[in-house]
């Protein structure tokens, strides 16, 4: 009889590691190119004295500084959630499920490498 794995092996982990700092990096300048624009919108330039298109150009700003804005919040969330995974790697409890115990499938993990469930618990609504 086959013994069921409990938990990815410290190489296997390190592979996640690896791929998690890699989108870790990148979400960080994601979201720091984000905060800039947020910071970019905020100031005035000379380009804001021409009246005729002014009501507009301002309106087309608050729309964009609150997309950009969302935008950013959700990268924040992001980079949280890959530095949590981070963390369950240095406990050795990366990759298992918190709904059924059970490993969540390497393709998944790859996919979304701060997945906390597995698809199946996922999608029968387990938390």
């Amino acid at each position: 009889m086959a013994e069921t794995k409990t938990r990815y092996s410290d190489a296997e982990l390190q592979e996640f590691k690896e791929l998690i700092l890699t989108k870790l990096d990148k979400a960080i300048v994601d979201y720091e190119h984000l905060r800039q624009s947020i910071r970019h919108l905020d100031s005035n330039d000379i380009q804001d004295t021409s009246p005729t298109f002014k009501i507009f150009e301002e309106g087309a700003a608050v729309l964009s500084k609150e997309e950009t804005g969302k935008l950013a919040e959700r990268q924040e969330k992001f980079i949280q959630h890959l530095r949590a995974a981070l963390v369950r790697i240095e406990n050795k409890t990366y990759g298992v499920c918190r709904a059924t115990g059970k490993l969540i499938s390497k393709e998944r993990l790859r996919a979304v490498p701060h997945a906390t469930l597995s698809i199946d618990a996922k999608n029968s609504g387990l938390r």
